[in-house]
């Protein structure tokens, strides 16, 4: 693989947080972890706010990631769960700035898009797709495909964006030549 980015997906949930790390160029991607941070519900908030902060942590210092991409925030009819999400991400958030890593945000219709071409995709399709392109063996916990789906993502946008930036003289225009 050419010039590989290491991304860490994080997808926050204040009972379960999913991560999945790849390195990727863009077109390929390789699997590094995966897996879940449980907090268990009769926890207070505040202490599994600090499980998902440390488990985030203890992923960034083991596997290095040179970006964060996490799914932005999306609408929720409870907003009691909505504000939970919110204080969750914003534990990832300060992990990867603790860390001095940039965050790229994505949200759950770019994610599913990217990874299974419909941006209202199932979660067992995002599952089956994520395993599929990654060449797992299993189907992973919903919350790590998710993860890993935005890493995916990541790695698709970024790879879109450097050719767009690309100068015109590594793409040269074909000029057409006018007949005199």
């Amino acid at each position: 693989m050419l010039s590989a980015t290491r991304v860490l997906g994080i997808d926050c949930g204040s009972n379960a947080t999913g991560f999945g790390v790849i390195d990727s160029d863009g077109r390929a991607s390789v699997v590094v972890a995966y897996g879940v941070i449980r907090t268990r519900p009769k926890d207070s908030f505040a202490l599994r706010l600090r499980q998902i902060s440390v488990g985030l942590r203890i992923q960034i210092e083991n596997h290095s990631p040179q970006v964060v991409a996490i799914e932005g925030i999306f609408h929720s009819v409870n907003s009691r769960s909505a504000l939970q999400l919110g204080h969750v991400r914003g534990v990832a958030l300060l992990a990867a700035a603790d860390s001095d890593l940039v965050v790229h945000e994505y949200s759950p219709l770019q994610v599913k898009s990217a990874v299974v071409g419909y941006g209202r995709a199932e979660k067992a399709q995002v599952q089956q797709m994520v395993k599929l392109m990654l060449r797992l063996s299993e189907v992973p916990a919903e919350d790590a495909a998710d993860a890993l789906a935005v890493a995916l993502c990541h790695a698709h946008h970024s790879l879109t964006m450097e050719r767009i930036a690309r100068p015109a003289s590594i793409h040269p225009q074909r000029s057409a030549t006018i007949p005199s």
